[in-house]
Order: C-alpha cells, then sequence, then structure tokens
C-alpha cells in the first residue's frame, strides 16, 4: 500500500473492500493488520470482510467494540474461516481522539446461523498415533540394542519425543495460530506446516545422530582418556552423567542433587532430572544414550515455540531464516546430542520468549485513549456482552493464562538450571515490553512479578557461586562481584600458562591491554585457522572444524545487527533489534571473559543465549536478502581477510609455509587490509553517488 497518496475505493491485500482509509503519517505499509493497527489507520467504513485473510481464521483479534450499540471495551473476535461478518459505518466521537465507533454485526454460517468459535491447542491428532507409536518401538528397540537392554524406556523417551514434536509443530504452524503481518505471509497453511515439520525432523535426526555417532565412536577413534574412552565429548557431562546414575542407585532422595556432596552440577537441576531419569527408566543399569536422547528431543521442542514467537513480532521470512539458523548451527546440534544442560536452557527460552510474546499481543489494549476510569464508567452504563463475544473474551483469557504459564515455568526452570540465565533473560523480557509497549503503560503487576524472579534468581545464583563457601556472603552482588574478579584472573592465567606466544604477547604489552586482548581472543573462539591447521585426530579435527565454520558463518550477521538494526523499516523492529543485539554481545563478551581462550567452554557459554543470536542472524539476512546493503560484503570481506592471514599465519608455525610474520606484524596486516576494505568501499559509494561532471 502506497502511503504517500490518497487511497480510495481498493482491495487490500486482495481480500476484503475499504470504502474509507485515513492513514496516520509515517505509518509502515507492513503494519499487523491487527484491529490495534486497524484502530490506529482509522478504518471508518468496511464494506465486506467475506471469505477474508487466512491468517484470520480462528484468531483473535484487539479490537475497540460498541456491539449493537453495547459497551465500549477491548474484546476479541474470533471468527471461523469462510464465515462472514460486516462492518458498519460508526461516527467519529472527540472523546475518543477520532477514532472510530466500530459497530459489529456478529459472525454468521451460510445458514444463518451464528457460527462456532474454535480455538487451536496443541493437541495430538488420532491419526498421528498411527504412526508415531510403531515408530517409537521400532527406534527404542534399535537404541536399545547399543545400549544392552532398556527397551521400554528408550520406548517411552521416543513416544513422548514424537508425540509432543508432532503436537507443537502443527499448534506451532496451524493457520489459527498465526497473527502475522499479511505483507510478511509467504506460505499456504499446508506448505508451512509441511515445511516447519521437515525443519524440526531434520533438528531431531541431526541431534540424535550425533550424539549417537559420537558415544559409539569416541571410544575407538578418540583419544586413550577417560572421557573419550567412555564417549563423551563434554568433561562436564560425563562427571555430571557418573555422579547422577550414582545417586540413582544409592536411594537417597533425587534433591541431594542440589547439596554440596554433587558439585560436579553447578547448579544441581540437570544432576536432578538425570537422576530421575535413571532411577525410573533405567534402574537396572548405566544406559547413557537416554540422556542423549532426551537432550536431543528437548532441543528440539524449543524450534517451534521459537518460530511461532518470530512469526508474530517479525514475520514469517524472518521465522524462517531464524529456524534454519538454529536447526544447522554445528555447536546447537553437538549440545544437543550430549547430557548437557544447554539444549534445556535454548529451549526454556523459546518457551519464555513465545509465553511474552503471545501473552502481549493478547493483552487488552484501549486505543481509544481514554483514562481507566472512563473506560469502566462507559462499561457499567452500557449492554452487557453478547454470548459469542463473552465467549471468545474467555477463550482470550484462558489463551493469555497459559502464556503466562508457560512463561513462568521457564523461567523456574531457567533458575533450577543456571540462574545467571534466568537473570539475563529476565534483563531482556524488560528491555522488550519497554521497547515493544507502543501505549499502554506496563503494569505494575507485571513490575512487581519481573522484580521478584529477579531477586530470587539472583540469591539463587549466589548461592550456587558459593557452594563452596569461599566468596564473601555479605550480600548476593558481593558473591557475584568475586566470582566475576576471580574468573577472569584465572582465564587470563590459564591462557598465558598454555600458550607459549600468547605468553610472549603478554609479556611485551601494557598490562592494561590483556583484559581486551583475552576478550578479543575468546570472541574469535573456536578459531577456524587454528581448528584447520593444528594437527589431531581425524574425529576431533571434524568437530573441530564444523564448529568454527558455524559460528564464523554466524559472527558477520551479528556484527552487521548494529548496522540492520537502525535501518530496519518499522520503528518497533528497529528498537529491538538494537536491543537484542546490545544484549547478544554482552553476553557474549561476558562469555569471552568468563571462558577465555577455552574452545570448549567459551563458545558453550555463548551457545547458551544462541536463540537471540539466531533471531538477529535471521532478521540481519532477511534485511540484506532485502536491501543488498554494501556493508555486508564489507564485512565478509573482512573476515576472508582474517581468515586467509591467520591461517597463513598457523601454517608457517607448523608447517613452515610461506614466510613467518611475527604476531605484531601479522596484526597490523590485517588491520590495514581491513582499512582498506572499509575506506575503498566508502569511496566507491560516495564516488557512484556523486553526478558525473564534463
Amino acid at each position: 500500500m502506497d502511503e504517500g497518496r490518497a487511497v480510495g475505493e481498493q482491495l487490500v491485500h486482495r481480500r476484503f473492500q475499504v470504502r474509507h482509509l485515513q492513514c496516520e503519517a509515517n505509518l509502515p505499509a507492513d503494519a499487523f493488520p491487527c484491529f490495534e493497527r486497524v484502530n490506529r489507520l482509522c478504518l471508518c467504513f468496511v464494506e465486506e470482510f467475506e471469505r477474508g485473510l487466512s491468517h484470520v481464521q480462528n484468531e483473535r483479534v484487539t479490537l475497540s467494540v460498541v456491539p449493537n450499540g453495547g459497551r465500549f471495551d477491548a474484546e476479541s473476535v474470533t471468527v471461523e474461516f469462510y464465515r462472514a461478518f460486516k462492518f458498519f459505518y460508526g461516527k467519529c466521537d472527540s472523546q475518543f481522539k477520532n477514532r472510530m465507533i466500530v459497530r459489529v454485526l456478529y459472525p454468521r454460517s451460510p445458514t444463518g446461523q451464528s457460527s462456532t468459535v474454535k480455538s487451536i491447542h496443541m493437541n495430538l491428532n488420532k491419526q498421528d498415533l498411527f504412526w508415531i507409536l510403531p515408530l517409537a518401538l521400532a527406534l527404542g528397540l534399535l537404541t536399545s540394542s547399543l545400549q544392552e537392554g532398556g527397551w521400554l524406556g528408550f520406548s517411552f523417551i521416543f513416544l513422548l519425543s514424537l508425540s509432543l514434536l508432532a503436537s507443537s509443530t502443527r499448534w506451532a504452524s496451524g493457520e489459527s495460530a498465526l497473527r502475522l503481518r499479511a505483507s510478511q505471509q509467504t506460505l499456504s497453511p499446508p506448505l508451512r506446516t509441511n515445511i516447519l515439520g521437515w525443519i524440526i525432523a531434520l533438528a531431531f535426526i541431526l541431534r540424535l545422530t550425533g550424539g549417537v555417532a559420537a558415544y559409539q565412536l569416541l571410544p575407538m577413534y578418540g583419544y586413550d582418556d577417560a572421557d573419550d574412552k567412555a564417549g563423551y565429548v563434554f568433561t562436564d557431562a560425563h562427571k555430571r552423567d557418573e555422579q547422577a546414575w550414582g545417586l540413582a542407585i544409592s536411594g537417597k532422595p533425587i534433591l541431594d542433587a542440589f547439596s554440596r556432596d554433587y558439585s560436579s552440577d553447578q547448579y544441581g537441576g540437570l544432576l536432578a532430572l538425570s537422576a530421575f531419569v535413571y532411577r525410573y527408566l533405567s534402574p537396572d543399569a548405566h544406559r547413557p544414550l537416554m540422556m542423549v536422547l532426551l537432550s536431543a528431543f528437548v532441543a528440539t521442542l524449543g524450534i517451534p515455540f521459537f518460530w511461532r514467537a518470530v512469526s508474530i513480532t517479525f514475520g514469517e521470512k524472518v521465522s524462517w531464516a531464524s529456524a534454519w539458523i538454529f536447526t544447522l548451527y554445528p555447536e546447537s546440534i553437538l549440545l544437543g546430542g550430549s547430557a548437557m544442560r544447554e539444549p534445556y536452557l535454548m529451549t526454556l527460552s523459546a518457551i519464555a520468549f513465545w509465553g511474552l510474546v503471545d501473552w502481549q499481543s493478547r493483552a487488552p489494549v484501549n486505543p481509544s485513549g481514554l483514562s481507566e476510569r472512563s473506560v469502566l464508567r462507559l462499561r457499567a452504563s452500557q449492554q452487557p456482552l453478547s454470548p459469542p463475544l463473552r465467549t471468545n473474551t474467555n477463550q482470550g483469557n484462558e489463551r493469555s493464562r497459559s502464556a503466562l504459564i508457560a512463561l513462568g515455568l521457564s523461567l523456574l526452570g531457567m533458575l533450577l538450571l543456571s540462574p545467571a540465565v534466568a537473570v539475563f533473560t529476565l534483563v531482556i523480557f524488560a528491555g522488550w515490553m519497554f521497547f515493544s509497549n507502543e501505549r499502554a503503560k506496563i503494569s505494575w503487576k507485571s513490575i512487581l512479578i519481573f522484580a521478584i524472579v529477579f531477586l530470587i534468581g539472583l540469591f539463587a545464583l549466589s548461592s550456587s557461586l558459593n557452594r563452596k563457601g569461599i566468596f564473601d556472603t555479605s550480600s548476593p552482588m558481593s558473591v557475584l562481584n568475586d566470582w566475576i574478579q576471580l574468573s577472569v584472573k584465572w582465564n587470563v592465567y590459564q591462557i598465558e600458562r598454555e600458550s607459549g606466544w600468547v605468553q610472549k604477547l603478554f609479556d611485551e604489552m601494557p598490562e592494561g591491554l590483556r583484559l581486551p586482548c583475552v576478550a578479543i581472543y575468546g570472541i574469535l573462539q573456536p578459531v577456524l585457522p587454528a581448528a584447520l591447521v593444528v594437527p589431531t585426530l581425524p574425529i576431533w579435527k571434524v568437530i573441530y572444524v564444523l564448529r568454527a565454520l558455524g559460528w564464523y558463518a554466524l559472527l558477520p550477521l551479528m556484527i552487521l545487527s548494529f548496522v540492520a538494526g537502525p535501518t530496519s523499516g518499522w520503528e518497533k523492529t528497529r528498537t529491538l533489534i538494537l536491543w537484542l543485539s546490545l544484549l547478544a554481545w554482552t553476553w557474549i563478551l561476558l562469555a569471552a571473559l568468563r571462558g577465555g581462550g577455552d574452545q570448549w567452554d567459551n563458545p558453550r557459554y555463548r551457545t547458551i543465549l544462541f536463540m537471540w543470536q539466531a533471531l538477529i542472524a535471521g532478521h540481519v539476512w532477511v534485511w540484506w536478502r532485502e536491501t543488498r546493503n554494501a556493508w555486508f560484503v564489507r564485512v565478509v570481506a573482512c573476515e576472508v581477510v582474517f581468515f586467509l592471514v591467520f591461517t597463513q599465519w598457523y601454517a608457517s608455525r607448523y608447517f613452515y609455509v610461506g614466510g613467518q610474520l611475527s604476531f605484531a606484524m601479522m596484526i597490523a596486516l590485517i588491520v590495514g587490509l581491513w582499512g582498506a576494505i572499509i575506506g575503498g568501499g566508502w569511496w566507491l559509494e560516495n564516488r557512484r553517488g556523486k553526478p558525473r561532471t564534463m
């Protein structure tokens, strides 16, 4: 729709006729097609809304309604597909700031009867059981053959996994589940469901097969150490799993996982879950593949929630790009096939994100601009709601409660697994609510709940960090401050001790530059040139290279988030992307300082909040595809320069290929080439922008 010209009678989105449409200044054309936006557009008369937009099927759309002269309220109207209803002209009223009082005829079926209201929940179709049940039993039999029994336990987890993944896929991609911008809809509902289903199936297969392959191949082709011989990629997973099995067969309460006797899990939540699974699903033998299967399922379960939340907020294009990034990112696949807490935290983040977005989108609004007291007075003087709208209101409240329950339970799960992630997520959500609220004020109840959860998370974090009693316990902030300082000092020491050239570099540079050097070195982990050049076993070479390739493919998109954010078309999108970029990079920096040059812990900490990184990367990718901004090519070119020069430097150290540059000369060469790329790009852009002179 062209905002710059008068809008007469024309088709809008090819589905319903608009007699008169008065646009508000500077309103983007890709605004949400919900009635909050309709009110902003001052939609005065809709002649027909019959056989309407597919994304309105069974949807709750926010609307200021005076049904048949009844009371004013912010209610929901839910209509079935292929049901017709009409909007009749209502007069402007100064007390509503010239917004329309809309009179609505209730939806009618072709037979003249009032249409029924439907709602889609996360239910499993009966037809799904015909393929889920035999597949779960067959996969359980196959997996149990690798673990010397446990068929019933494996089959139960497969049945639970396939059932929840199938129902969540249909729920997330269902036509009535989406409140998308019409300009952002790219696929029909059946095709959308099929594609999302294939994405989720691929994600589950990659994580499960990767975890099983590592468990089977590492004892044969890995190093001769305890972790490889036991089939574990991560040392933390090995220690936690061993202690979980010991707790499961000890007869002690599961809650002992949170005591100091079981310190392999810093927070205790995942150890308690592992012990519970072993005690009740595999009491006769230790079967680590059960936790691998559970981890793969949980890691995949977050995708439908993530896709739906991004679809509602940023549209389908961004949701598809983000979902593919979330699915194919190698570090996410590796962690999703291991008994680590990161897959659980990523999925809990996705559920919490959907809960927040869905709750916000269903919260009643007062687009009239009246005060709450005036609205209540107006409600009291008007007629009660008719049964159809009352039913829709109850369903909207029920769905809003479901979103709040999902948000609360996911935050509680984060507190059990990692209070630090829960606290940081609350900070992200607080900014999200502030920047996404255009008119409505944030409820004091919401602020109070967030503050209480934040304080609980802060105390839980300080308690878990000080389980050994080595920090100042005067306040949670004192514990956190002491822990951060000790962690940074320890990581600087570890980097200097494990790498001779880093130790030499630290000796030559001022002490004030050591911490920034550690941060940059940590951000670049896992270093792709080192993964390609440094000799190691073939199985570990594959793992190192894939992890590094994933991060170096994601890194340009993360850098460009600060370019894409300010140039996005919609003001709220710009603000949200900038906020998420700031917080994502803050977390990346904290992970770099916490993990330092460790090529395992550092990327693992970073991936805990990978969901937000995938969202940002998906948005940047769509932005570049639509704008073809020159900065994308420049940033990628800078990364290619870094890769080539740094690879040659590593190759010269290990294989004496080419001339051997000093570290300072290598950095100077990289910075010089970066300057040439950026400066040359600016020069060419300015030259093309200037008119030719004779």
